[in-house]
Order: C-alpha cells, then structure tokens, then sequence
C-alpha cells in the first residue's frame, strides 16, 4: 500500500501523461482528418481522469512493478474513452499495438498466461462481432461499430475469460450496464431519444479499468 503522498505524486504523474494523451489524440485526430474539439471535458478530461486513476491505483497497488503496466494501461483506456467520445471512433492504430503488448505481457510476465489470453482475445472479438451483425439485421441499423468489436478483442487479450474470474465478460457486461443506464438517464432528461444511437467504446474501457482495478491486488 503506497502513502497517501506517493499516491498524490503518482496522480500527478498521471496528470502530466494526460496532457499528453490529449496532444497524441490531437495528432491522430489531424491524421484522420478530424477536427480536434475545445471543449473543455475534451482538453481537461484526459488529465483529470488520467490523475484520478493513477492515484487510486497507486493507493491500491502500491509502488512495484505492477503499477507501471497498469498505468499504461490506463493512459490507453483513458485515450479510447476520449477519442471515443469526441469523434465516435476507436483508432487501430492504438488498439493493434496494445493487443499485441497484452498479448505479449502475458507470455513475459505473471498472471493470467498466454492461452487465456488468446482464448479471451479471440472469443471476445468473435461474441461482440456477433452482436455486432445481429444488431445491424435486427434494427437495420449499425448497433455496434468494428471498433467496438476491436476493442472487446483488446479487453479479452489482457483480461482473459478463463474460470473463476471470467474477467472479459465481467469487463463487458460492467461496460454494457454504465452503457445502458448512462443511455437511460439521457433519454429521461431528453438529452438524447430512442433513436439516438450510444458510443459503447467508453463503458467497455470503463468495465475493463474496474477489472484491472480488482486483479491488479
């Protein structure tokens, strides 16, 4: 268990790792020929949120080597979020890199080993694919994007599916249920109707930091 002091340092680390998080999605976003916004949730998000989450894992991991990888981890998740959120968009040039980081961690290092991994990666990708075609047949329309399906990809390869933790799954049911009463409160408060359609990628990025959050211990 790390100070509450080195947790606050951590958390400022965190801040400065977001700022640049902001500056690369800037980047990405002039490559793909976006407009970068000046929101201010747009420029301070990723800072704050980056903070935020580097201070709550310090004080729950403490300061070893666990917490580096977890911290990257972080800065990935917090950039799909935003990126996400902002452009409606999950980059492959962000997500093929960290699939093969998760991949490979799990070869190099302790935790859930490279056949779970595997197993996760590619029966989370193939479930949320499914999804993904029954949801356009059954409302004509497109229920999930290919970045969604990526990404559920990218969460199996680092969190796994194998018992007891099921930790994917776990992940993406966590995600679905923020998506569906995040969806729920928007169209009470007429922020958005029925047809409105929901970004997914930020509550599976979210479901997968709280999986992290509870192996990461």
């Amino acid at each position: 268990m790390m100070s509450a002091l080195g947790a606050v340092g951590w958390a400022l680390v965190g801040g400065a790792a977001g700022v640049g998080i902001r500056r690369l999605s800037v980047w990405l976003a002039g490559r793909e020929e976006l407009e970068a916004g000046k929101l201010w949730w747009q420029v301070y998000g990723p800072p704050a949120l980056a903070a935020v989450l580097f201070g709550l894992f310090a004080l729950h991991l403490g300061f070893r080597p666990v917490l580096l990888l977890q911290s990257f981890w972080i800065a990935v998740f917090v950039q799909i979020i935003f990126f996400d959120l902002e452009h409606r968009l999950i980059l492959d040039v962000v997500q093929f890199p960290a699939m093969a980081i998760a991949i490979l961690s799990s070869v190099l290092l302790p935790g859930i080993g490279w056949k779970d991994s595997l197993i996760g990666g590619l029966s989370a990708g193939l479930a949320f694919l499914l999804f993904a075609i029954l949801g356009a047949l059954i409302f004509r329309a497109e229920a999930m994007g290919l970045g969604d399906v990526k990404l559920a990809a990218l969460m199996g390869f680092l969190l796994g599916v194998l018992p007891p933790g099921f930790g994917v799954f776990r992940a993406a049911f966590l995600g679905i249920l923020l998506a569906g009463g995040t969806s729920i409160v928007m169209i009470l408060t007429r922020v958005k109707t029925m047809k409105d359609t929901l970004a997914y990628g930020p509550y599976l990025a979210l479901g997968a930091l709280v999986l992290l959050y509870q192996s990461g211990g």
